[in-house]
């Protein structure tokens, strides 16, 4: 996939992604929604394929992820 970060974010709606956070956290979840800041909203995977490290923490409910805070976006 490209394309500019946004247009990435909007064709990943809905999709199952791991958010990787500047302090070396991961986490899986369903993409629900996001911002012009980046700022995301992942809610519980209904795959529950957990996928992209050993740390990576499944979501349990609706969890806002402040954009300052995300270093990657994987589908």
């Amino acid at each position: 996939m490209s394309g500019r970060p946004l247009d990435v974010l909007e064709a990943s709606l809905n999709e199952s992604v791991t958010v990787q956070l500047k302090d070396g956290t991961s986490y899986f979840g369903t993409l629900a929604g996001y911002d012009q800041h980046m700022n995301v909203v992942l809610e519980a995977s209904l795959d529950g394929d957990v996928s992209g490290g050993l740390d990576v923490e499944e979501v349990e409910d609706t969890t806002i992820i402040r954009g300052d805070n995300v270093v990657t976006i994987t589908a």
